[in-house]
């Protein structure tokens, strides 16, 4: 049996930066650089590294080097990594929306793609009327599309707001309509990458169901994703992207581990978060730098469960009048999201805040069990609170302690989660 998916040796190469203008050019010069650019370009190939940089003022990334694997069809591979790794470079590469700079893809079968949110939606259009020009990007015929139209949406729950247009939409009905659309296709491939957590737990739940009944019915898909509890339940085999290089593929709970290996590495009490590379594509660099304090105000990674943890963040100025608002999120190493603090889940609201503004996020006693927590930050506004977004950027040890004060230490078997509680007979 053929592979429904196979990667030989991919890679892709993008230019950042520009080369400096020699300003204005007669025709003899222009037509002189046109003939010379693929030579040049050759050149330029086989002068860089795996991120290295050619002569002038041109950076070269690799977003993917030489990467190889096959999916075979039926199977449910996910791909995991830090954010810039290139996984959302190899889907489009694999959907042909891009094109490699070296290797090639072979797929066998019909895809069907969920890249990023309202792909394919055109603001001013109803809710019926995107279905029908959505699912005709994705390949489905009119025919097919009014076949599945009560079923699309049904799932996407939006029969109220057939008629409205999608720009008043939110983005949550944006994705569920999207993933409807998508997941309704007779398709035998599908790709879909990390749009899900845009949606509502509810929604989540809806579509994890839908996709295991999918996977049920032998389609093959690719699935990027964050939520490693998502890729542990619904994949047999999974990717690992590390810098655009393929670092590992095989049985998903081995996978997991390394990306858990690999996060934990980057453990420090003092990190400079100005070019991290858990920032998000789009980021506004706003957070700085990040320390983790202790009772006594010293430095450090390690706390004891029920201790006072105090957040230091380093954040560049804001122009804007809107409130800002800063958040943490703590992870387990699956990377399913415990809790969250917030300034807007607080009785505290922040002064604007001038350059490199020091702010304390203070956490009394920290309800934590014993073990290696991932922290995700988050910057903005009240009414843009999206603007630098940190995924898993730092790991905090917790050790046990005496949380409820019974000379008891809590062990990890007790659950992640310490909570206080009273005891007595009833009269």
């Amino acid at each position: 049996m053929f592979p429904a998916i196979q990667v030989e040796n991919l890679s892709k190469q993008y230019l950042i930066g520009t080369q400096r203008s020699a300003g204005y050019q007669t025709l003899r010069e222009s037509l002189t650089v046109a003939t010379s650019t693929a030579w040049k370009r050759v050149r330029r190939r086989q002068r860089s590294s795996a991120n290295g940089r050619s002569r002038g003022d041109i950076d070269l990334l690799w977003a993917l080097n030489d990467v190889s694997f096959d999916v075979q069809p039926g199977e449910v591979v996910g791909i995991i990594g830090r954010n810039g790794a290139g996984k959302s470079t190899l889907l489009k590469i694999l959907s042909r929306i891009t094109e490699p700079t070296f290797g090639r893809a072979t797929i066998r079968g019909r895809i069907g793609s969920l890249l990023e949110v309202g792909t394919g939606f055109h603001p001013e259009l109803t809710g019926r009327e995107n279905v029908y020009m959505n699912g005709s990007t994705l390949g489905m015929s009119r025919r097919e599309i009014t076949r599945r139209f009560d079923e699309i949406v049904h799932f996407a729950d939006v029969e109220r707001f057939l008629e409205t247009p999608v720009k008043r939409y939110s983005s949550g009905m944006y994705v569920r309509l999207a993933f409807a659309v998508a997941a309704h296709m007779d398709t035998e491939i599908l790709f879909i990458d990390e749009v899900l957590a845009v949606g509502d737990s509810a929604f989540q739940a809806k579509c994890m169901a839908k996709m295991s009944a999918i996977r049920q019915s032998g389609r093959t898909i690719l699935f990027v994703s964050h939520n490693m509890a998502a890729v542990a339940n619904l994949c047999s085999r999974s990717v690992l992207v590390e810098a655009g290089r393929l670092r590992y593929f095989g049985d998903t709970p081995s996978c997991l581990r390394r990306y858990s290996a690999s996060a934990q590495s980057s453990t420090a009490s003092d990190l400079d978060l100005t070019d991290h590379h858990a920032r998000t594509a789009g980021s506004q660099p706003l957070i700085r730098r990040l320390r983790f304090l202790n009772v006594a105000g010293d430095v450090t990674n390690r706390v004891c469960s029920g201790d006072t943890l105090e957040l230091e963040f380093t954040i560049d100025a804001m122009e804007t009048t809107d409130v800002p608002r800063l958040s943490v999120g703590f992870d387990d190493l699956s990377g399913t999201r415990l809790f969250s603090v917030s300034t807007v889940l607080s009785d505290s609201r922040l002064p604007q805040l001038s350059s490199k503004s020091r702010v304390l996020c203070t956490i009394p006693q920290l309800p934590l069990a014993p073990g290696r927590y991932l922290l995700s930050l988050g910057a903005g506004t009240l009414y843009e609170p999206g603007q630098d977004i940190l995924v898993h950027a730092a790991s905090l040890d917790v050790d046990g302690g005496d949380f409820y004060g019974a000379g008891q230490v809590p062990h990890e078997g007790l659950g992640r989660f310490l909570v206080r509680s009273n005891w007595r007979v009833a009269s």
